[in-house]
């Protein structure tokens, strides 16, 4: 299976589109969203074409192919809104041998670790920052954001097939990868 994940759309039609057109050039089998889906928050500056309601017209159709776990920016208000579930503090993915603990990364991160063993991953946005650092205890990995990227890093997403984690410009170009062994 092949999956894209994203993070920080933060209500940007412009930008959930071109994911969205990134998602069909990917031939991924389902779109893993790490929440911040449909508000920018008090802290960002409003992104490009900020449209909550066309997101949600762009992603509803996608229901049955979205994970998404819930970002700080995120609420029930916008639960009742979308069609498929938002809420999650975090999802589980088994990777071989290995755990991958999607979250936003508001409530778990580096400084606040979910229990996770010895190569463990731990995947969050919401510093919109791409990163891949591995630790003697997990392996931390972040996609960046989609709308509203910080430290000079480019709008982008991550792919994952197989035991492969590619970092993508929202044009698909390749620009880090993570191979996951499979010793722990």
């Amino acid at each position: 299976m092949k999956w894209l994940i994203a993070s920080d759309i933060h209500g940007s039609a412009l930008y959930c589109e071109d994911l969205l057109n990134a998602w069909q050039r990917e031939k991924a089998d389902r779109l893993l969203l790490l929440g911040d889906i449909l508000y920018h928050g008090p802290r960002n500056d409003l992104p490009a074409e900020y449209a909550p309601k066309r997101v949600i017209e762009m992603l509803n159709p996608l229901q049955k192919d979205i994970l998404c776990v819930r970002g700080n920016c995120d609420t029930e208000v916008d639960q009742m809104m979308l069609q498929f579930p938002i809420l999650a503090d975090y999802a589980l993915l088994a990777l071989g041998k290995r755990m991958v603990f999607a979250t936003h990364g508001h409530v778990y991160n580096n400084a606040h670790l979910p229990p996770l063993h010895p190569g463990d991953i731990l995947l969050h946005g919401h510093t919109h920052v791409p990163a891949c650092e591995e630790y003697g205890t997990h392996v931390y990995l972040n996609p960046g954001s989609v709308s509203i990227p910080k430290e000079q890093s480019p709008r982008g997403y991550m792919t994952l097939e197989g035991s492969l984690f590619r970092w993508k410009t929202l044009t698909g170009e390749t620009y880090r990868e993570y191979a996951v062994r499979d010793e722990l």
